[in-house]
This record gives structure tokens, sequence and C-alpha cells, in this order.
């Protein structure tokens, strides 16, 4: 079965390099631009992962991290979220919220193709 991630990331160079890896791992990745995007993707398929931009501006990455873990059918599912090393506040408050796994961005990065292929 092919993996299935949802990411809520609209900074071109990051969502570039996510769909890329994903492409070459054959992962179906689908980008959600909104809060209700990402909520319309998990319900027609619950995914494999969901992946957060922490610095993400359409909408609160954090609040949305809280509300998929309260949520009954997603709270399961592993959330990846990458941010700024200098922002150690905002992983506080993602860890708060219930994301898993918190990573600066170089992880990240260094890190795709194994989050992508097997999780984080």
């Amino acid at each position: 079965m092919n993996r299935r991630v949802i990411a809520a990331v609209s900074d071109m160079l990051f969502a570039s390099k996510i769909r890329g890896t994903a492409e070459h791992l054959n992962v179906t990745v689908d980008f959600a631009r909104t809060e209700e995007g990402l909520f319309d993707y998990a319900k027609t398929e619950v995914p494999s992962l969901i992946i957060l931009d922490l610095h993400e501006t359409r909408f609160d990455p954090v609040a949305l991290a809280a509300r998929l873990k309260s949520d009954e059918r997603l709270r399961a599912v592993p959330v990846v979220a990458f941010f700024s090393h200098v922002e150690a506040e905002l992983r506080r408050k993602a860890l708060e919220a219930g994301v898993e796994h918190v990573l600066p961005r170089s992880v990240f990065t260094q890190r795709l193709a194994e989050i992508l292929s097997v999780g984080p």
C-alpha cells in the first residue's frame, strides 16, 4: 500500500523538497492550503503522516496540531513539525499541543526521505 501524507506547508522551497522526495519514494502527498482543507483530505482517507510547518502564516499550526490530536480519527496519526531552530518557544508550544516530532528545519530536510518512507 502506498503511504499517504498530508502536508500543511506553503513555503515553496520546502513544498518542492517534500514533493520531489515523495515522488522518488512513491509516497502520495496532499498539500493542504487551509486548516479545513487538511481535515477534508484526512476525511477521505486517514493519512500515514501529517507534516506541519510551524511558521505557516495562513493559519495557526499549533492550534491545528491541538485540533488534530483532539480528533478521534486522527489523534493516532503521527505529526512531524519543523521550525527555525532559534524559535525555542514555538517548539515548546507544538510539543504541548501534542506534536510528537518537532524538528529544526535542517534536521527535517536531512531526514526527509526517512520521514516520508517509514515515519519519524
